[in-house]
């Protein structure tokens, strides 16, 4: 299985989110993923939370990366069962490195809230997400299944989460949604 992967460096400012935005939608066209297709919208909105949360809640610099499965390999990142299956299959996956090793915390917004909502997105469009400790700093991914995506609209329907870790035993590093390891490396 071969893997393309793209990445770019973020500045700890928020403008950099609109950036990222543009980066990530001029390198959709070239890893086979119309900028039209549904998967596109999700992909850009999951990487705005990401990058978001990187910039507004570390004040570090931090890493994007996107890892998409290459031209006529259907296999991809964490493929699964749906690997080899041809055109429009595959798993995209996205990960935003930083240098603070301060955890990822869901929150609790209010109605009135103007933010607090960026993982709970992530939970919603993601296939699968999750954190883990990389060097002094950490590493929040998520993956897209691409094959699951077709004929649904952005907000599209999920199969029911299975948490990682065990039940009720909540940690940071824990928490997300995932039917494989949290800490598959992809080379």
């Amino acid at each position: 299985m071969q893997v393309l992967q793209m990445q770019m460096e973020v500045r700890p400012d928020p403008a950099e989110v609109s950036r990222a935005r543009r980066w990530a939608r001029s390198r959709l066209a070239g890893s086979g993923i119309g900028v039209d297709e549904p998967l596109a919208e999700t992909l850009i909105l999951l990487i705005s939370e990401l990058v978001t949360n990187a910039v507004v809640h570390t004040g570090c610099p931090a890493v994007l990366r996107m890892l998409f499965p290459a031209q006529g390999d259907g296999g991809g990142p964490g493929a699964g069962a749906r690997g080899g299956r041809g055109p429009g299959s595959g798993t995209v996956r996205v990960e935003v490195a930083d240098a603070s090793g301060r955890a990822p915390r869901r929150r609790c917004a209010g109605e009135e809230a103007t933010n607090g909502r960026g993982l709970e997105l992530v939970d919603g469009l993601a296939d699968r997400w999750g954190w883990q400790p990389e060097g002094a700093g950490k590493r929040i991914w998520c993956e897209v299944d691409r094959g699951a995506r077709e004929g649904h609209e952005v907000y599209g329907s999920h199969e029911e989460p299975v948490l990682t870790g065990h039940a009720g035993s909540h940690t940071p590093s824990q928490i997300g949604r995932s039917r494989q390891s949290p800490d598959q490396v992809l080379t």
